[in-house]
């Protein structure tokens, strides 16, 4: 009988994913699959298991969207069991929420199974958690891509609405993020992480502040998640993971 997983991968770590969303991959006919999925994860597919790299990098799109949409529709209804395997989590940033409406049209069943986000486990993974007491109590999750397409308000309301401000997909672009939070009332002080392949055994942490981040920015590119807030500050006595890899490494 066809059905279509959609799942989060995690962030990277292959251990994180869940169990749900490892029987979903040993079950599946076809995986579609994204570029930030850790790879190892298809070893786990079965014989004869179809994989399609349907990944897009920044400004390189591979399959475009509607062509994943096409893909799904057409193996589920050849009766198949359909793996779209996603980095993180489907429902964060991930588009699974439309690939899911394409399938309810399609009258295909379906099922999202949840992943660990790349905020909160990239954030984990250095150190730094998001909500810490007497710190911060509220954590939002940002997509800084086009950090010149949103309004002066809508800056106020990110800079004001929460104590932790998670940014994806905002490396290129955030020394002007970094200013339009400034601008809307964030101290220059406040702390800023960038981690660069996050839960990778290469994952690098990039620690500045809103005011001088842009002059270490050099030292990484994409795929990477920005934290900022005051919560930075606990990197430096609950940092673990870099230092385990390093120690794996040698």
């Amino acid at each position: 009988m066809s059905k279509v997983y959609i799942v989060g991968a995690g962030p990277g770590d292959k251990e994180l994913i869940t169990l749900k969303g490892l029987r979903a991959i040993k079950e599946a006919d076809v995986i579609l699959y994204d570029r930030l999925i850790n790879k190892e994860l298809l070893d786990y597919a079965k014989e004869g298991c179809e994989l399609i790299f349907c990944g897009k990098k920044p400004r390189l799109h591979g399959l475009i969207q509607e062509e994943i949409h096409r893909l799904l529709v057409h193996h589920a209804k050849q009766g198949k069991v359909v793996t779209r395997l996603k980095g993180g989590d489907p429902f964060i940033f991930g588009r699974g929420g439309e690939e899911g409406q394409v399938l309810k049209v399609e009258n295909i069943p379906f099922e999202i199974v949840p992943g660990i986000t790349s905020g909160i486990s990239a954030a984990a993974y250095a150190g730094i958690p998001l909500t810490h007491r007497g710190i911060s109590g509220s954590v939002s999750f940002v997509n800084a891509s086009n950090p010149d397409n949103r309004a002066v308000e809508e800056w106020e309301h990110i800079a004001k609405g929460a104590d932790t401000l998670c940014f994806y997909m905002g490396v290129r672009h955030f020394p002007k993020t970094a200013q339009y939070l400034i601008q809307a009332g964030l101290d220059p002080n406040t702390p800023v992480a960038i981690i660069h392949w996050g839960t990778f055994t290469h994952q690098k942490t990039v620690i500045g502040t809103l005011e001088n981040i842009e002059k270490r920015m050099g030292e990484i590119s994409n795929p990477s998640m920005i934290v900022v807030g005051k919560v930075v500050d606990l990197h430096k006595d609950l940092q673990w993971f870099e230092q385990i890899a390093v120690e794996q490494l040698n």
